[in-house]
């Protein structure tokens, strides 16, 4: 298949009728974030049935026309564990581009592992073995080999083939609706909203952390976000998570107590030094954020041990008769958020809901019943 590569912005147009044509398209990125906060946009991928194009935005400036074109309701957006393209998008046009088909959702309702590769995928579906060749590519560079541009355009070649051959599968079970809200999910802008309020809930170890420490690890994560993205640099080389919560544990307020701190920079304390002794001595002051459910965390017992056991047998005869591996349709951990009430718990969206969480839903609220009789468990309404 011949490649289109879009590097003017006379060819545009024509890709933009191209796409218009279409029912869906396969789209991929390819970017670099290793030096910076906010990835860098190197290369777009498109493709359908009979073409592919390679769109080159460091060489156009201006590629809302073919944002338009892409952002069409009535178009469907294929990509595989797309987080990271929709990130891209969001922050170019503050919008996601919706419909979207993640192969990577879809595939566990085949059989598949959860969050299986992409070359995992394209191996079991077409019998072919993604080259590693251009893995470590810098996407900046210019100009592009023939071998990159055929690498960057094999992703959305053979994505396309994939795409058919599930959707064809899935109807043929008569599962492809079932993926529809767990798609929905994917136009929330709130997952590609970076907030530095919120950057201390993905820290590691925060648990371990009381009172003035959790508040000024909270308060440091926030200035460190904050700060990571005016100098648009990778948060880490800033400060790593550790030296974020030996600071909350040691709370230096001068500069002489943060630079005897094992193991920081000197340039940071330079540079930083007076900010951070700062926040420290302003975060002791107040209480910290309320960690979730931290207050209302239930300690489980043999009674809550011995209903998982029996939600546990109710997800594995399900998922048997859907020929499904039980750990996706329900692990242990989404069995003890449904127990416990959170409502994020994943029984309660989606396809697992309607598969088995208003079955086990109903189950703890005596709404259905559990018997044994010689055909098996059965779950009946009380």
């Amino acid at each position: 298949m011949s490649i289109q590569y879009i590097d003017s912005p006379d060819q545009i147009e024509n890709l933009c009728r191209q796409i218009a044509n279409e029912p869906w398209i396969a789209l991929d990125t390819e970017f670099l974030r290793e030096k910076t906060y906010y990835p860098k946009f190197c290369l777009l991928q498109i493709a359908a049935p009979g073409w592919v194009a390679c769109v080159d935005p460091l060489a156009i400036t201006d590629l809302s026309a073919l944002f338009e074109a892409i952002y069409q309701p009535n178009i469907v957006k294929v990509l595989h564990s797309c987080r990271q393209d929709l990130e891209i998008f969001y922050q170019i046009t503050g919008k996601i581009p919706g419909p979207i088909f993640d192969t990577q959702i879809a595939a566990p309702l085949l059989g598949f592992q959860e969050n299986p590769g992409y070359a995992m995928l394209v191996s079991s579906f077409l019998n072919v073995n993604l080259s590693k060749a251009h893995t470590r590519t810098d996407w900046s560079e210019r100009p592009l080999s023939a071998d990159q541009i055929q690498y960057a355009a094999d992703d959305v070649i053979y994505l396309c083939q994939i795409y058919t051959a599930m959707c064809e599968q899935l109807a043929a079970l008569g599962r492809l609706h079932w993926l529809e809200s767990d798609f929905a999910l994917l136009n929330n802008p709130e997952l590609y909203q970076l907030s530095p309020e919120n950057a201390w809930l993905k820290i590691r170890g925060k648990n371990k952390l009381t009172g003035k420490q959790l508040s000024i690890m909270q308060s440091l994560s926030e200035w460190r976000e904050r700060t990571a993205q005016q100098e648009n640099k990778p948060r880490n080389w800033l400060m790593q998570d550790d030296m974020l919560l030996e600071l909350a544990k040691l709370q230096p307020v001068t500069l002489a107590e943060l630079a005897k701190i094992r193991n920081i920079n000197e340039r940071t304390v330079n540079r930083y030094g007076k900010a951070l002794c700062a926040l420290v001595e302003e975060a002791r002051q107040r209480p910290p954020k309320p960690m979730a459910g931290k207050e209302n965390a239930v300690k489980k017992n043999q009674q809550h041990e011995a209903i998982l056991d029996v939600l546990s047998a109710v997800v594995r005869i399900r998922a048997e008769e859907n020929s499904l591996n039980p750990v996706i349709l329900a692990s242990r951990k989404d069995l003890e958020q449904l127990l416990f009430g959170d409502e994020d718990c994943l029984l309660l969206h989606g396809w697992r809901y309607n598969m088995a969480g208003r079955e086990l839903q109903g189950l703890l609220q005596g709404d259905y019943s559990l018997s044994l009789k010689p055909e098996g468990v059965v779950i009946s309404a009380a």
